[in-house]
């Protein structure tokens, strides 16, 4: 299992500061999927597009809680 380790949000909910924080925590265990994806034969562009969609589809269905 990973772990994640986020803090307090950063001052003034600093959108860029938000956004490093988490590309810092989450890009890894995202490049360790994309690999694992490819090494099974999946087109590596597809896989970032679903993971696009993905991360839309989480927004959208959260966004009313906003």
């Amino acid at each position: 299992m990973v772990k994640f380790n986020f803090g307090e949000p950063p001052a003034d909910e600093a959108a860029a500061d938000i956004s490093t924080e988490c590309q810092r925590q989450l890009r890894p265990l995202v490049d360790k999927i994309i690999q694992a994806a490819v090494a099974a034969g999946w087109n590596q562009k597809d896989v970032l597009l679903a993971l696009a969609d993905l991360a839309w589809d989480l927004y959208e269905d959260r966004r009313g809680d906003l």
